[in-house]
């Protein structure tokens, strides 16, 4: 009983360290530029989307598409499309990633490739601690037929057409139990030190979650987010319910979040078949943005081959 006792004092005591590590991390990488950062509303459904160590561990594979169509109505509002795909060996506690966006606002287009490299530690039999870094190309590309200028051919503006391209890297954590989920990431962590590569700016991310697992047909989630992007500081709150029917656990799923400030959402998502889902949100704006737009669009796919059995310590937002 004792050995057993100690083994355990001297586990968390690693856990704490290397938790505390990481949160001096994410504290040293906090500040940020003047740039939204660009995302989406359902990456809980798979946090890849905002941390490179995030790791669907149920599954070697798994592939996700999403598209969202800001502020409708609003002229030269923001659309953004988002591919992923991960590989991950649970032998080799290792994942590799790639992810692609491109984001359109007026006439400005970003373009983005990351690969990734993730690796999971396995800190007991009810706990893991993912890292993760990637790698980023980035582009930008003006289109002068879509501007308003004052002066019709002003050289200033139009030798901006030039497509510019820089290199950038994000990192993060995710401390990953049955019952819960804490991780941190900073993406565009160069942009911090180069004043000449800021073609996306660094943004910084800190949150978690709580899985209420339960053999009944209703559970529910919670969630909350921090994001630190220069003077924008936004608090994300979450609430989903998650509804099981013949066997077919999560087989749909309603939820809400509330952005800081003055926007809400309507969350959904569902199984179209064992291997792929449908997730779909509509924001609602509460602030003077309201009258000029119809609110924001998301859709999202995912699909997961070739499941891992046994996993343990999987954080299991739907299966």
């Amino acid at each position: 009983m004792r050995s057993k006792k100690i083994y355990r004092i001297l586990e968390y005591n690693w856990i704490n360290r290397a938790l505390t590590a990481l949160v001096f991390l994410f504290i040293y990488c906090l500040p940020g530029f003047s740039q939204s950062n660009i995302r989406i509303n359902n990456y809980w459904e798979n946090t890849y989307y905002i941390n490179p160590a995030s790791i669907y561990g149920e599954y070697n594979f798994v592939l996700t598409g999403a598209g969202r169509k800001q502020w409708i109505n609003f002229p030269g509002a923001p659309q953004t499309f988002f591919t992923t795909f991960t590989a991950y060996s649970d032998h080799l506690n290792t994942q590799l990633g790639l992810k692609f966006f491109s984001d359109k606002i007026g006439y400005t287009s970003l373009k983005n490739l990351s690969l990734s490299y993730s690796y999971s530690v396995k800190l007991d039999d009810a706990h893991k601690l993912n890292l993760g870094v990637s790698g980023n190309v980035q582009d930008v590309l003006y289109d002068m037929n879509e501007a308003n200028t004052e002066t019709i051919g002003d050289p200033v503006v139009y030798a901006n057409q030039n497509k510019m391209t820089n290199f950038n890297a994000d990192v993060g954590f995710e401390l990953v139990g049955r019952y819960f989920l804490i991780g941190a990431s900073s993406q565009n962590l160069l942009s911090l030190f180069n004043e000449d590569n800021k073609l996306q700016t660094n943004a910084s991310f800190l949150y978690g979650s709580y899985n209420m697992l339960s053999e009944q047909p209703v559970r529910l989630r919670t969630g909350i987010t921090f994001i630190k992007n220069d003077a924008l500081n936004q608090l994300e709150f979450n609430l989903s319910s998650y509804f099981s029917f013949n066997r077919h656990p999560d087989l749909f799923q309603l939820g809400a979040l509330y952005r800081t400030n003055n926007e809400i959402a309507a969350l959904f998502s569902i199984d179209l078949i064992s291997s792929v889902r449908l997730a779909y949100s509509y924001d609602f704006f509460i602030g003077d943005i309201r009258r000029s737009s119809y609110g924001s669009q998301e859709i999202m796919l995912i699909w997961k081959f070739s499941e891992i059995p046994g996993c343990a310590t999987c954080y299991k937002l739907f299966k």
